[in-house]
């Protein structure tokens, strides 16, 4: 997919010198140097973007200034895009603990179509770390479309939602969109809004936004007035100072208050913003660092118990002693992890190796069909070891065989020692999902509670879409551990590597919130609370009846197995939304429940949450919705659906489901690839209008021109007209059943 993208566009690029830009025509800010070293996979979007889908060669060309060049005869297979000039963008960033709100507007113009031309407009955003689309809303001029999410199970035909080709993401990080039909020389006003994580770093917090624009969306024209804006609110919910760190864009800072932060950044500029807006910030602390916020919700919250937010930050200075841990690394070498997958999991997995401290022990299972043992018992983490653990690694990760989770596992847990002087850490890596998924999630609970605080810790890793991770985010749960995944090839080593070497630092186990005991009733997310490391803060919401403290005691073990107790203040939150910051993660802990649990009363709560969020689930979808700018209509129309009178709009085009689902056995168990788990770009309903096209190229012209116009307008009572006349012609030339045929398939 990546590749199909970057490949459009580069044929984009080229159709770009069909622009004329008159006899003396500006120069371009800066001639653009490619490598031909350089991968096509450069030409993916780095900023929000909007590109003209060209099928037709022929209508490139400058709106203004018309070229009438030679006609250009065949089409491009498959269509090329082509990135439009952007002509204003703003940005605002609301950051809240470890979740930022990003909100950009941008025009673009689309300035390589001819003006008698009409072509659908691709929408591209990439998104940060673990990014979240809320919403979209685009305007053209004659035309408005705004995203919906809706119900899955209100939806009149379900096969309409599961057939749906167009609104994806591309490497989970990259939302795209289709507007249809715009107009040469048309402005196009985009406003999208998404949600993402703020990584935390060498004891601060980094953002990083994609906003680098390429040189070529920079408008040709000579006085054209280029405006950036930025707006940043930081909001740690903490109560204490924030020491700012890094920053890519020149801030202004406009408001200071205590755990409250404001800035701004708004200037004229020669070219957009080349870099992507970063910023680090940090709470300092010599020591460790809680706080409890507590949220009385609305009225029209669909759980009506009251929220609560729980958060333990590790010391910025004098790093605390970590424990000594036990470590076994499960590891999936079925057939599907052939190649790269494989290759870049076994980096990760040396890389971590190579960082365990001289007291730790380890081992290393890898499975398939069977399972094969390193050693049949935890080896020390010396040189020796670990340089027989690296040659055993390079012969035995040999990509083959299906997919059994189970035997593994146990083999890992009773590998383990039930002492307390250590922490037992177990990492499964998988692309694959296997039947007995919920049995294994009861076998392992059972066990693990037998075992007390002395169990060991799990912490899984999915690669691709056709594993189950809400299996593995259930399984973390269980086992008091982390969850995190990769869905294309290039970030699996990054971040396997950052979760074996990150959650093997623990600085504090088994922790107690004593006065939460006291309340009628709580439920936390997670449900377990895992132990708090020195590479990350340990943050869980959750909802409560009753009435909370005014101070809670937290009590723990240190790595010196000495107890530790915190008394942690209980604050009413104050202009911090722990409904939205919250929403995605509770979302996602309630869906693995959900699905482990079978509950139908859980899936409904998912929904109503997802809704009352706009947060995308398992269990909603979003539609986008458009608007006639001329007239209103109360009749409900969809693109390649049946009709519906729900809304009163034009026409909904149903977009494709945003959840990862929930594992694909057959899949597995035909051990198909990672990337064959990508959607296609260019696989919507306008392959049916490309079609159709081609072969009514071989008629007369009069019949070209004809299904040019019908495949091309909105449906209305004059094309209904003009088609019937159409069909007629084409029943000359015995071409009726073609007709017929398309007609169905555009409802």
């Amino acid at each position: 997919m990546a590749d199909e993208f970057a490949t459009s566009v580069d044929m984009g690029l080229q159709l770009t010198k069909r622009i004329y830009y008159g006899k003396n025509p500006p120069k371009p800010l800066v001639m653009e140097k490619k490598s031909s070293a350089l991968s096509e996979i450069n030409n993916l979007p780095t900023a929000p973007m909007v590109y003209a889908v060209v099928r037709d060669p022929s209508m490139v060309d400058n709106p203004d200034i018309p070229s009438y060049q030679p006609y250009v005869y065949g089409r491009c297979d498959p269509p090329a895009l082509i990135p439009l000039d952007m002509q204003g963008i703003a940005m605002e960033v609301d950051c809240y603990m470890d979740t930022a709100f990003v909100t950009v507007n941008g025009t673009w113009r689309m300035h390589c179509i001819a003006s008698s031309r009409y072509c659908d407009c691709r929408i591209a955003v990439p998104m940060g770390e673990q990014g979240s689309v809320l919403g979209v809303e685009i305007e053209t001029p004659s035309r408005s479309y705004s995203t919906l999410l809706i119900e899955s199970n209100d939806t009149k035909d379900a096969g309409l939602v599961a057939t749906a080709k167009d609104g994806f993401l591309l490497n989970r990080r990259i939302y795209t969109l289709k507007v249809p039909q715009v107009a040469g020389g048309s402005i196009l006003s985009v406003k999208v809004s998404w949600s993402q994580k703020i990584l935390y770093q060498d004891g601060q917090f980094s953002l990083n936004i994609p906003f680098s624009f390429p040189l070529y969306v920079n408008p040709i024209a000579k006085l054209l007035c280029k405006k950036e804006r930025i707006r940043l609110n930081v909001n740690s919910g903490m109560g204490k100072e924030i020491l700012c760190g890094s920053c890519s864009h020149p801030l202004k800072e406009t408001r200071r208050l205590v755990g409250s932060l404001g800035f701004l950044y708004e200037s004229e500029v020669r070219a957009w913003s080349m870099d992507d807006f970063s910023f680090s910030y940090k709470v300092h602390s010599s020591e460790i660092l809680g706080s409890v916020l507590l949220n009385r919700v609305s009225m029209l919250d669909v759980d009506q118990r009251e929220m609560l937010c729980f958060n333990l930050y590790p010391p910025t200075v004098n790093a605390m002693k970590v424990f000594r841990k036990e470590v076994v690394y499960v590891v999936d070498i079925s057939a599907s992890m052939q190649g790269r997958p494989l290759e870049n999991v076994k980096s990760a997995l040396l890389a971590a190796l190579s960082k365990l401290n001289p007291a730790d022990t380890f081992n290393v299972i890898a499975f398939n069909g069977k399972s094969l043992l390193f050693s049949s018992s935890m080896e020390p983490s010396g040189k020796e070891s670990i340089g027989k653990a690296t040659q055993w690694i390079d012969q035995n990760f040999v990509a083959e065989g299906s997919t059994d989770i189970s035997l593994p596992m146990n083999q890992a847990i009773e590998m383990l020692s039930k002492n307390g002087d250590s922490i037992p850490l177990v990492f499964l890596i998988t692309d694959g999902s296997v039947g007995d998924e919920r049995e294994i999630c009861e076998a392992l609970r059972g066990r693990l509670m037998k075992r007390g605080l002395n169990a060991p810790r799990i912490s899984t890793f999915g690669i691709g879409l056709y594993c189950n991770h809400y299996f593995l985010q259930m399984l973390a749960q269980i086992g008091r551990g982390y969850y995190d995944a990769a869905y294309d090839l290039d970030s699996i080593s990054s971040r396997l590597e950052r979760l074996l070497n990150g959650t093997s630092l623990v600085i504090l186990a088994d922790q107690k919130i004593e006065a939460l005991e006291s309340l009628d009733s709580f439920e936390l997310y997670p449900c377990y609370l895992p132990d708090l490391l020195s590479s990350r803060p340990l943050i869980v919401s959750g909802r409560f009846i009753g009435t909370c403290p005014g101070s809670v005691k937290v009590s723990g073990t240190l790595a010196d197995l000495s107890s530790f107790v915190v008394d942690v203040k209980v604050q009413k939150a104050k202009d911090f939304p722990l409904e939205r910051v919250f929403a995605r993660r509770q979302i996602e802990t309630i869906t693995a429940n959900a699905w482990f649990s079978g509950s139908k009363q859980l899936e409904e709560m998912v929904a109503k949450l997802s809704l009352q969020t706009g947060v995308p689930s398992e269990y909603t979808n979003l539609i986008l919705v458009e608007n006639l700018k001329e007239k209103q209509t109360s009749k409900l129309e969809t693109v390649d659906e049946k009709a519906s009178d729900q809304l009163n709009v034009k026409k909904i085009i149903y977009l494709r489901a945003l959840g990862v689902g929930f594992g694909n056995l057959k899949a597995t168990a035909d051990n198909l690839p990672v990337e064959a788990a990508e959607p296609k770009l260019h696989e919507t309903s306008d392959m049916v209008f490309a079609a159709a096209s081609n072969l009514c190229g071989k008629l007369c012209d009069f019949c070209c021109c004809m299904c040019f116009i019908q495949f091309c307008s909105r449906v209305n009572d004059r094309c209904a007209v003009t088609l019937a006349q159409l069909c007629t012609a084409l029943a000359c030339f015995e071409c009726i059943s073609f007709c017929c045929e398309v007609c169905g398939d555009c409802g």
